[in-house]
């Protein structure tokens, strides 16, 4: 698919032309962009400790960060991948239980995707039909039905034989179903709610930031606010649909920005940019998290 995403995308514009952006691209914008990215992923591991410490735990900052940034390379490989080997990670160097700290990362979802649809609303009041269609194309209600009746079936198979398990495979079940459910609620229990709302907010204006920082990197791209967060949000939609948005990124921006009369060449040159600036910046810190995790706790 990522194949096929990336020969379309580049059917759109030719490789010499997109080279030559690339060439004439202003990397200092590029590298405003990624500092923002930076704090970002910096605040996500910070953030984290907010729900770890109703639970007990207290990890290292360095290896949250480290944790975030490899969860973040894992998707690019297989996506939602990340989460699982980000709670591995303090499985293995903090002693964190995996299902609590899965369970963490899956409230954090939860508000990240809160922050999602905020910015949709607000979204909306500028770009009302536009919005409707992409929720309209990216959200397919038989989908959200089907998963909502896993979610009763799994609930009543639960009430109804693993959570009366005193031993066996329903027993393992029963502790790490437990121990999600205790990480998920751990955001419930902080005591520092306001300083977990303050990052959460904080992480989503360093993405918006990210994307319109590098705007300037193309010269003569103009994009208007309302651009600006249509863009970002069609972008996010890809990302989530593919690993890391290959192909579709610059399909996803560059149609968003066609809505504002924005010319297609380098519309295609930016998301190309812009996806290429995130991904390198995954690649070499979490590439660098990897080799530098069992160093860092070679005690253990």
């Amino acid at each position: 698919m990522g194949v096929f995403l990336v020969w379309y995308s580049l059917s759109k514009i030719s490789i010499q032309t997109l080279l030559q952006y690339f060439k004439n691209a202003n990397y200092w914008w590029i590298a405003l962009g990624l500092f923002f990215g930076v704090l970002s992923h910096l605040s996500r591991a910070y953030r984290w400790k907010f729900m770890l410490e109703p639970l007990g735990y207290k990890p290292k900052f360095v290896n949250s960060t480290m944790a975030v940034l490899v969860a973040y390379l894992v998707n690019y490989a297989i996506p939602r991948a990340g989460e699982v080997s980000r709670a591995a990670v303090l499985t293995n160097y903090e002693n964190v239980p995996f299902e609590k700290g899965f369970g963490t990362i899956v409230a954090e979802r939860i508000a990240d995707l809160l922050m999602m649809l905020l910015i949709i609303v607000i979204t909306l009041f500028v770009q009302f039909d536009y919005i409707l269609k992409l929720l309209d194309e990216n959200f397919d209600p038989i989908k959200i039905i089907i998963l909502v009746l896993l979610i009763v079936i799994a609930f009543f198979l639960f009430t109804r034989y693993v959570k009366r398990a005193k031993s066996g495979i329903a027993l393992k079940i029963k502790t790490f179903v437990l121990g999600l459910v205790e990480g998920v609620t751990s955001i419930f229990k902080m005591k520092k709610k306001w300083a977990f709302i303050f990052h959460t907010i904080f992480i989503w204006l360093m993405y918006v930031l990210m994307f319109w920082a590098t705007i300037p990197a193309i010269n003569g791209l103009e994009v208007p606010f309302g651009a600006v967060l249509i863009g970002f949000i069609a972008g996010g939609f890809s990302i989530a649909a593919t690993n890391g948005g290959i192909g579709l990124y610059p399909i996803a921006v560059a149609g968003a920005f066609a809505l504002f009369s924005i010319p297609e060449e380098p519309a295609n040159a930016f998301g190309w940019i812009m996806w290429t600036a995130q991904t390198a910046m995954i690649i070499i810190f979490g590439g660098l998290s990897f080799l530098f995790l069992p160093i860092y706790n070679k005690e253990k």
